[in-house]
């Protein structure tokens, strides 16, 4: 969700489009009979209505009025929903080799109730994106500073080696491990079958010394020997008392980080802000203000794609949808956000709760959609960086960037870890602009539905 900068810059993006429209608006299928039916049943509440306020004297039986009170509720409650379903609009996206950089933030915050398997399958999920992995970098925010996250991350991106390639050979969907190694083997290809074996027993691996260190509560010693990150936990550090811990496990910079068949990965970092007892940390509002501050400096993608750790990418192709609403010639200028629904799993066979909000996501979103946008529901949303950071590119921005990593690439990883530590601290937001103008902490949807439009996009 990194804005556009400016029309020249938007147009060299588009220079090699063979659309004039990178997508389409089509308006609801049977949106002419669903409005008469709406009219006739509006009809009948009010007859409803009139028959019960002009029985009232002759039925003024307590039961009566509290049925009429019921009936004038409930009456009342359908024709303010009917304003999110009597204009609905569906997008549709025509996909091209597009290609921006994008930044894609996973936040976790506690080691326990985010188990990390759950947060490495997200992880995955989302290295896997079918897009230019040089142009892809992902972020794992994690609040609770757990050295445990940090072990099952490492594992993680020596694992992305091997499932990314997996993906890309296979087409897989979705692209979250867990959910695929769920399917019955017996169904594949006898090609795939045989690789399908040898990447289920890595993954296991990974699984099993991941949920090893954490039952016995620590990491084994050849594991903190591996890698340089573990020096910076200490017997002084707790999770809500610790420095800042920044590593680049997967430096996309490096024409060396490739995967086993030779190709480039995409940039990997984990990130665990400074935290103080003295300081409150404004929770995930907080964390993605220092995922934003610190990816700047590290990837600085243009467009961030904000995830929670325990959900995954169910299309590969997402970014590439995104992109087209974003890149459009004649409409990619006023658009900001673009906002993807919830896909729910593992409900009951009934759904007698309505936990996937089905209504919500594939009819009253499209709804809202027709009035210039639904409402950021928290996760899963594409965003311009400049959207949320100020319009570098713009005279007179208040907040200058740095134009682009591409000029720190003979910077060493440990050299740029240390100098950019600063930005994910308990204090860099006080008394500074982040703090009074461009912090995240405000309600999101607040910002995003008085400055821009912002689309909903269902896949």
């Amino acid at each position: 969700m990194d804005e556009r900068g400016t029309n020249t810059h938007h147009s060299q993006n588009m220079a090699n489009s063979s659309y004039a429209s990178l997508f389409e608006t089509k308006k609801a299928k049977g949106s002419l009979f669903y409005k008469l039916f709406a009219t006739s049943i509006f009809a009948g509440i009010i007859s409803i209505w009139v028959y019960r306020a002009t029985h009232v004297a002759e039925n003024g039986k307590l039961a009566w009025i509290g049925i009429f009170g019921a009936e004038l509720w409930f009456g009342l409650y359908w024709v303010v929903t009917q304003a999110v379903r009597w204009n609905r609009v569906y997008r549709n996206t025509f996909k091209e080799r597009l290609s921006q950089s994008v930044d894609i933030f996973v936040c976790t915050a506690d080691p326990v109730i985010e188990p990390q398997m759950m947060v490495m399958n997200t992880v995955l999920s989302m290295l896997a994106y079918d897009y230019p992995p040089e142009k892809l970098s992902v972020y794992l925010s994690d609040d609770g500073g757990s050295d445990l996250t940090f072990y099952a991350l490492l594992e993680a991106s020596g694992f992305a080696k091997h499932w990314i390639p997996y993906c890309k050979k296979f087409k897989i969907e979705p692209r979250s491990p867990e959910a695929h190694f769920g399917i019955d083997s017996d169904e594949l290809e006898a090609c795939q079958a045989q690789h399908f074996a040898s990447i289920k027993k890595l993954y296991e691996g990974m699984e099993n010394r991941i949920e090893l260190a954490k039952k016995i509560g620590k990491i084994s010693k050849n594991a903190l020997f591996e890698h340089r990150g573990f020096s910076k936990w200490d017997s002084f550090s707790s999770r809500g008392d610790h420095d800042t811990i920044l590593q680049i496990l997967i430096d996309g910079r490096d024409a060396e980080a490739k995967d086993v068949e030779g190709c480039r990965l995409p940039t990997l970092v984990y990130l665990a802000r400074e935290k103080r007892p003295q300081h409150f940390h404004n929770f995930k509002a907080g964390a993605m203000n220092a995922l934003i501050r610190v990816s700047s400096e590290i990837s600085n993608g243009h467009i961030i794609l904000n995830v929670d750790c325990d959900m995954y990418s169910n299309n590969s192709e997402s970014i590439r949808d995104a992109l087209c609403f974003f890149l459009d010639e004649e409409s990619g200028h006023e658009i900001a956000f673009v906002q993807f629904p919830q896909n729910f799993r593992n409900l009951t066979k009934n759904e007698l709760y309505g936990s996937s909000r089905r209504v919500y996501c594939n009819v009253e979103m499209h709804g809202l959609d027709g009035y210039g946008g639904p409402r950021y529901v928290g996760t899963g949303c594409f965003q311009r960086r400049d959207t949320l950071c100020g319009r570098k590119w713009t005279k007179g921005s208040m907040f200058e960037w740095k134009e682009s990593a591409i000029t720190r690439i003979g910077e060493p990883v440990v050299e740029l870890e240390e100098r950019i530590k600063e930005v994910a601290s308990c204090t860099f937001e006080k008394n500074t602009p982040w703090g009074k103008e461009v912090t995240y902490m405000l309600n999101l949807w607040i910002v995003f539905e008085t400055s821009y439009k912002f689309l909903c996009l269902i896949t």
